[in-house]
């Protein structure tokens, strides 16, 4: 179905140890679709998956400043609440609801260009434990192939009385649909799973991932999978904790998608397994996977200390940041930053250095990553870290206890939203608080902003708000 529509048009905290700077650097990897200018920096257009897509380092360029002093527009009330993060395609924001409907809106006006209502979400009460009310429809961010102008999705669709994960393939010129498939789960009730981490591009496949629902009940196994974009090939998997009598492993990430580097590699963090007892066989859960594209472990990293991870749950929940040098960053909700070697990451143990973040236990998201400096997704506000190959160390730059949620950098402010519904840009050469401006409610914890077309982008609970990026 396509419609159309109009559209509609606290006190500061300090900043504490400051420990350093830091330089906005243009990172040699493409993190963004952008348009070259000659003799100028390239300018970021299009934002095409979670915190950019590719190795999702959420950096934007050539932008100089970004205005919050007011709004470029407010799109429309959408049918169903926002968990994806905004996505840019030419003139188009491209956003998904719990509805499990998908939008494209007028980067020009926030207009509804077109609203596709792709299936029947699932109400919230079937579910077996779970904090999305009052139904559970397209939850991660979706990605798009600019090339096939084709947008992705994964939606729970109620058909007939049984709840199923469809991955659907949409035209972004008008919506029509172009793939639909269904995705198969490890156990039949696929009730038990949620599609929370965002999608990811692979070389022509559609990456995405499963954990459970809030409360981790009843039984599943975190899943990380792959579908050709044609629908070809696949799906394809990775499975957690699947041996004997084990299960969960949720690939979740707070939201963020897997990492996908230039040879085709796939990067997750698995969440918390029903081990707790360093007696009980270690199930790749608590850890960093390396997988080729056709989902075949090739490496993996989990901390000494997994099964009390486990136990507490305080797993590893942030994507990991591939960094130069070799190096991977790996961080989580027990607060440690591990450095690990991406050409093996040493299994149980592995570690080249661990540090203890200082910023809180609670690490969740994605990360913004400037060369070997990164912004890690502290809830009690962002902290800025650099990493270090001879000799391999890490130091921490900054911390601010503004915002909270997964941060991206943009005209020379690290961007986050906090959980009060305020955007904040803070100085990425201290952390101190330089602009703000009020969004609104959410519906998503770890809500995180975007950018492209000269906006900036940020979803609440069921509206998406711009403001001026030039």
């Amino acid at each position: 179905m396509v419609t159309t529509s109009t559209a509609t048009g606290s006190a500061p905290r300090r900043v504490r140890r400051i420990v350093g700077s830091c330089a906005l650097a243009l990172a040699a990897a493409a993190v963004t679709a952008t348009i070259p200018v000659a003799g100028a920096t390239p300018v970021t257009s299009n934002w095409l998956g979670y915190h950019g897509g590719g190795v999702g380092a959420g950096v934007a360029y050539g932008i100089a400043a970004v205005e919050t002093a007011h709004r470029a527009w407010t799109s429309p009330v959408l049918d169903g609440q926002i968990y994806g993060e905004p996505l840019v395609v030419g003139h188009e924001v491209v956003v998904a609801t719990e509805n499990d409907s998908v939008y494209a809106l007028s980067t020009r006006s926030g207009a509804v260009l077109w609203r596709h209502h792709v299936a029947t979400p699932v109400p919230a009460a079937m579910l077996p434990c779970g904090d999305i009310t009052p139904r559970v429809g397209i939850t991660g961010t979706p990605v798009i192939d600019a090339a096939r102008r084709e947008i992705f999705v994964v939606a729970l669709h109620y058909n007939a009385g049984h709840p199923v994960h469809v991955m659907f393939g949409l035209s972004a010129a008008t919506g029509a649909v172009e793939l639909r498939r269904n995705l198969p789960t490890p156990t039949s009730d696929q009730l038990t799973y949620l599609s929370r981490a965002g999608l990811a591009l692979d070389h022509g496949s559609v990456i995405y991932a499963f954990g459970g629902n809030f409360g981790d009940c009843p039984t599943y196994h975190g899943v990380v999978g792959s579908l050709r974009e044609d629908g070809s090939q696949g799906p394809h998997s990775y499975v957690v904790a699947s041996g004997a009598g084990q299960s969960q492993g949720a690939v979740w990430m707070g939201g963020a998608a897997p990492a996908v580097d230039a040879k085709g590699r796939v990067w997750v963090a698995s969440g918390n397994g029903a081990a707790t007892s360093p007696l009980q066989a270690y199930d790749h859960s608590d850890a960093v996977l390396e997988l080729t594209s056709s989902m075949r472990l090739v490496s993996f990293f989990a901390p000494n200390l997994w099964a009390q991870d486990n136990a507490a749950d305080a797993d590893l929940s942030v994507t990991p940041v591939l960094a130069p040098h070799g190096l991977v960053v790996a961080v989580g909700k027990a607060g440690r930053i591990y450095v690990l070697a991406a050409s093996h990451l040493g299994g149980v143990g592995g570690q080249l250095v661990v540090k203890d973040s200082g910023c809180g236990n609670v690490l969740i998201g994605g990360a913004a990553s400037v060369g070997s400096t990164i912004y890690l997704p502290c809830l009690s506000g962002p902290e800025a870290i650099r990493v270090a190959a001879n000799p391999t160390g890490v130091r921490v730059l900054w911390h601010s206890s503004y915002g909270g949620g997964p941060p991206i950098v943009a005209a020379s402010r690290v961007w986050t939203i906090g959980n009060d519904g305020v955007l904040y840009g803070l100085s990425i050469a201290t952390g101190a608080l330089v602009q703000r401006a009020t969004l609104g409610p959410l519906a998503n914890h770890f809500s995180t902003p975007s950018v492209g077309a000269g906006l900036l982008l940020a979803a609440l609970a069921t509206q998406v708000v711009a403001f001026p990026a030039r």
